[in-house]
C-alpha cells in the first residue's frame, strides 16, 4: 500500500501521521510519501530583492520545518518513509504528486472547519477532493 501524507506542521497533520502508523502498524508491505506544498511566492516585493534560488531555497526551509512533527510520529514508530517539499498550488500539487507516485491513497489532516466554511474558504481539503479519484482519509 503507498499512502501519501500531506503535512502543514499542524496538529491535525501530527494526528494524520498517527493514524498512518495505526494503519500500516501491522503491514508488511507499505509506502509512505510524506509531503509538505509550499505556495509559491510571487510578492513583487520579495522577487524584486531575492535572487529565486534564494526564494527556493527558503521554500524548502519552511517546508522542512513543516514536515518536522510528523516526521517525528513516523520516525519514533519506525516507519520508513519518503520526504519532499514541493513548490506550487496546494491541492493541485497534492493530486499531481498522488497520481505520478502511484499512490492509493491520501491520509492528510484537516483543519476542523465546517463544510460551510470549508467551501467558501476554498480549503485546500475541498479542492484535493475534486481532483482526486483516490481514496482521502480525512482526520480531525
Amino acid at each position: 500500500m503507498k499512502i501519501l501524507l500531506p503535512v502543514d506542521g499542524s496538529e491535525q497533520s501530527v494526528r494524520a501521521a498517527q493514524h498512518v502508523v495505526a494503519e500500516v502498524r501491522n503491514c508488511t508491505d507499505y509506502s509512505i510519501l510524506l509531503l509538505n506544498v509550499q505556495v509559491p511566492i510571487d510578492a513583487p516585493e520579495i522577487r524584486s530583492h531575492m535572487p529565486q534560488r534564494e526564494i527556493e531555497a527558503m521554500q524548502e526551509t519552511r517546508g522542512g520545518d513543516a514536515l518536522a512533527p510528523a516526521r517525528a510520529v513516523l520516525e519514533k514508530a519506525g516507519l520508513g518513509f519518503t520526504p519532499a517539499v514541493l513548490i506550487g498550488p496546494v491541492a493541485e500539487t497534492i493530486a499531481q504528486f498522488a497520481a505520478d507516485q502511484g499512490c492509493e491513497k491520501i491520509v492528510m489532516g484537516t483543519r476542523g472547519l465546517g463544510a460551510v466554511a470549508g467551501v467558501l474558504m476554498g480549503s485546500v481539503t475541498t479542492k484535493l477532493l475534486h481532483l482526486t479519484d483516490l481514496p482521502v482519509t480525512l482526520v480531525k
